[in-house]
């Protein structure tokens, strides 16, 4: 596991250390390291710093793992992407988004109304198991949930999703309090035990080599909630999206840090995933907005980094699933660079 975000560590670490050169000026290591590690050519560099989106899925160790490299130039404040990304009202309009909300400080049972497993989702949970269950849940919970609902109820959905819900408020203020060690459940929703404290730390190992302008967002990502660097916030949102054959309900938080020396990037995002229904078991994104040094007042990077631990990419038939989800995903991070750029050179 820990190997496979090699190529996570050494990108983060280039692009963050090339920031302030701007990204055509950047060190000849860094052009290098993307001409050989992340397969762009210079045609593709030059692409990126003439506002031409560049997504490309980055090598991975294990077939449940897909990780996508993403980069074009934006002629806007960098400001205007925050605000932009974490528009709430825009993104409930966005096809793809069933339902999205923000919680609150703290969170309050209120802010999950429409966290909501479909009737289908909802009724699968009464013959789940460990190994064999349609949900990504402990087994302790599946234990839990098949004892405390009256499956025999008219209303036995809407029971399971308020048993859902309260879990799920549960889980989170353990979180806002404890960070990662929280996390220790396992998924036990298919053959293999899923931990998932431990993959997140391995995947936020690579926080490890970010350079030392970034020292106090490592940290952050690793000690969370201690520690928290100047310039920063952090907050949570659910959303029910549609994701292959299933909605899928997530939990999400977001960490953003304002640049405070032109040695870091204008703004360090970061997006954890603390919960998946489905497909997702991990995944964690990372966002870079660096300012461009020929045009420090209005140009930047966007750079991202996606990377996910999904369920159901092995065999024959994962194999096929595989090649469709890493086409999906390099398409989709395109047009989402797309749209971006339109919406903040035209507004």
């Amino acid at each position: 596991m820990k190997k496979r975000i090699t190529e996570i560590s050494w990108l983060l670490v280039l692009i963050a250390a090339a920031a302030p050169a701007g990204f055509t000026q950047a060190s000849s290591v860094m052009q290098d390291y993307l001409k050989q590690n992340i397969g762009l050519t210079q045609d593709e560099m030059t692409a990126i710093r003439n506002g031409k989106p560049v997504a490309k899925v980055l090598p991975s160790r294990t077939p449940d793992e897909i990780i996508v490299f993403g980069a074009v130039y934006v002629n806007a404040d960098p400001a205007g992407y925050v605000k932009y990304a974490y528009d709430w009202d825009r993104l409930r309009k966005t096809p793809g988004y069933l339902a999205i909300n923000t919680f609150s400080d703290p969170p309050k049972l209120g802010d999950l109304h429409g966290f909501e497993l479909d009737s289908q989702d909802a009724q699968s949970l009464k013959s789940c198991k460990p190994g064999d269950c349609a949900i990504q849940l402990p087994g302790s919970t599946m234990e839990d949930l098949r004892k405390s609902i009256n499956w025999s109820a008219p209303n036995v959905t809407e029971e399971v999703n308020q048993y859902i819900q309260n879990l799920a408020l549960t889980r989170l203020d353990q979180y806002l309090k404890q960070g990662d060690k929280v996390l220790g459940a396992v998924y036990n929703d298919k053959q293999q035990q899923v931990g998932v404290a431990d993959q997140f730390a391995y995947i936020l190992s690579y926080a490890k080599a970010m350079p030392q302008n970034l020292p106090e967002f490592r940290n952050y990502l690793l000690s969370y909630p201690q520690g928290m660097p100047p310039n920063t916030y952090s907050l949570v949102y659910w959303d029910n999206v549609k994701f292959g054959l299933k909605p899928t309900l997530r939990i999400v938080q977001v960490v953003v840090m304002k640049g405070s020396s032109p040695k870091q990037p204008a703004y360090t995002i970061a997006e954890k995933q603390l919960y998946s229904s489905h497909y997702f078991e991990t995944a964690l994104n990372l966002t870079f907005c660096i300012t461009d040094s020929t045009n420090p007042k209005q140009g930047f990077y966007l750079v991202q980094v996606m990377g996910s631990e999904q369920a159901g990419l092995t065999g024959f038939k994962g194999s096929m699933v595989r090649r469709v989800a890493v086409s999906h995903s390099v398409t989709d991070e395109q047009t989402s660079l797309t749209a971006v750029k339109n919406a903040l050179e035209h507004k």
